[in-house]
């Protein structure tokens, strides 16, 4: 089996704002989705949700404030998946409850490192 990540990207828009009913009704999808997957023997590790606040540090000590300063989606969490193929890792990512609110997921291989 190969590990891929899913990373969840949404676009930054601080005027939309959620209902509770309409967060539990997010947030059911995706038990859904993820319970699916959990069912398959799919998921490695289910990731995290990613907090807004952070920084971003680049060569020379240069750092700037929020990871998103420069772009319009935001990464807002990862799953580490396994599947025998990189088309079946796209195909288990068309699920992702994250279309619903204008959202993609980048699929990306994992090459483990050798310490």
């Amino acid at each position: 089996m190969n590990e891929f990540t899913f990373i969840y990207r949404n676009q930054q828009n601080p005027d939309v704002q959620f209902s509770p009913e309409q967060m539990q009704g997010i947030l059911k999808q995706w038990r859904d989705w993820m319970g699916s997957m959990a069912a398959q023997n799919k998921i490695v590790s289910p990731g995290n949700r990613l907090a807004f606040e952070g920084a971003v540090v680049r060569k020379d000590n240069v750092v700037t404030d929020g990871p998103y300063a420069e772009i319009k989606e935001m990464i807002s969490g990862y799953t580490v998946v396994q599947t025998e193929t990189l088309a079946e890792a796209i195909e288990l990512a068309k699920g992702c409850p994250i279309f619903n609110a204008g959202g993609s997921v980048e699929v990306r291989s994992i090459i483990p490192m050798n310490m």
